[in-house]
């Protein structure tokens, strides 16, 4: 997937991160979503920094992961994406430090492979599953390239099953 993913030419990425984003923000206006977890993109993830951006000019709490040893998670409120710092493996989290413990109404998250019952492969840490296995609320969703769902996917016990995927 990361082959496939990196192999994508500048204007098919541009076109499908469009896309994307303009998805993010109709299920945004459907739910009536206030409060957002998404994880800020690196490398060739789909790129939704002009959603985020969108979200913050609109006034909705969005909220970043700051990855920490032992799979967890701190989870800080983002003010402004010029506002940044660089974390481990290659992530990048809000530079504010204040962290969110309230609820969210939707969770956006990454992954290498999705499939159509809402399981999904990540990077094999674990952060996401350990974190939103701790979650009762809030519409969890993927998101993915096309190439990226495929019709099944292995599961294990400790997995968690988002509520849908969003490829395209």
């Amino acid at each position: 997937m990361l082959a496939l993913r990196s192999a994508l030419s500048s204007l098919d990425k541009l076109r499908l991160d469009h896309s994307m984003c303009e998805k993010l923000r109709q299920i945004v206006e459907e739910t009536g979503a206030r409060i957002i977890h998404t994880y800020l993109p690196m490398g060739d993830e789909v790129d939704i920094f002009p959603f985020i951006r969108e979200m913050l000019e609109k006034g909705l709490t969005v909220v970043a992961p700051k990855s920490l040893k032992g799979r967890r998670m701190e989870n800080l409120v983002l003010h402004s994406l010029s506002e940044l710092e660089a974390g481990i493996y290659g992530t990048s989290h809000p530079a504010s430090g204040l962290v969110y413990e309230g609820g969210y109404d939707l969770f956006i998250v990454p992954g290498l492979a999705f499939d159509r019952h809402g399981n999904r492969i990540g990077y094999g840490a674990g952060y996401y599953d350990a974190f939103l296995g701790s979650q009762s609320g809030g519409q969890k969703l993927g998101i993915c390239y096309p190439f990226q769902l495929l019709d099944e996917l292995p599961a294990e016990a400790h997995d968690v099953r988002l509520d849908g995927v969003l490829w395209g």
